[in-house]
């Protein structure tokens, strides 16, 4: 299926997206010049292939940075953000949901503890990501303001935060906060910690990811879902989704 994206004929070959991109595994991960892993660096390779008129460029941000270099016009898109995620006041257009994920809490696992260890969250001492959104703070990102409001450390990675949960220091990290499906990619590399941890049956938030593009920029979002539906119809993206440990909205179906 062949896509026209309005696009003057002299210009077709020469149409360079520019995609923010930060670490975000396994949905994204940025390796060195500035190519993408995980689901999007996929993706982007199908795209690109299946739309010759389009090439991406990786631009490499942060969870915190990602609003500052988008309005100093970085980059014109972004995949898998929740529109919960602090774009309500940025001038950006949203695809259907295309991609769903939750995150939940882990804790070592230890004699006599269960799900009630989950049950007052907000008295534990917790490590998470930085310039992430979390359910139980509310969705800010603000990290002065929740170490003020919480026991919290800081990090940048996933990996960290669950060893510091393995290395048993309660006065540091009770409580890991970490999605579902990093939790299950870290669990396929590391069987040995399978029986380790303790998981929350109850999420801390489900999100549902969206494509965002700016308004009145090189490409629209109504365009990057039109390319992608190639992908839908023939089930391709969903290999790609559950390859990750992902899974697909409810209604994002084959039509």
């Amino acid at each position: 299926m062949s896509v026209v994206l309005g696009f003057p004929v002299s210009a077709v070959s020469e149409t360079e997206i520019a995609v923010g991109v930060y670490h975000f595994p396994p949905v994204a991960t940025v390796r060195d010049q500035g190519r993408a892993d995980g689901l999007l660096g996929e993706l982007l390779t199908e795209l690109e292939t299946n739309e010759q008129a389009i090439s991406f460029r990786v631009v490499h941000t942060s969870p915190q940075r990602r609003y500052l270099d988008f309005e100093a016009g970085l980059y014109d898109v972004i995949f898998f953000q929740s529109l919960d995620w602090g774009w309500d006041s940025q001038p950006v257009t949203a695809t259907r949901p295309v991609l769903a994920d939750e995150e939940v809490y882990v804790a070592l696992d230890k004699p006599g503890r269960d799900q009630r260890f989950f049950d007052n969250i907000a008295d534990r001492n917790i490590v998470a990501i930085s310039g992430y959104h979390y359910g139980f703070a509310g969705l800010s990102t603000d990290n002065a303001a929740l170490q003020e409001r919480f026991a919290i450390e800081f990090s940048h990675s996933h990996g960290r935060n669950l060893n510091l949960i393995k290395a048993d220091r309660p006065s540091v990290a009770e409580v890991a906060i970490v999605s579902r499906s990093y939790l299950q990619m870290y669990m396929e590399q590391n069987p040995g910690d399978r029986d380790r941890f303790l998981v929350s049956d109850v999420a801390d938030q489900r999100y549902l990811l969206h494509i965002l593009a700016r308004e009145n920029g090189p490409i629209s979002a109504e365009s990057l879902e039109q390319m992608l539906l190639p992908l839908i119809e023939s089930g391709r993206y969903q290999q790609m989704v559950d390859r990750y440990g992902l899974q697909l909205p409810p209604d994002l179906d084959r039509r």
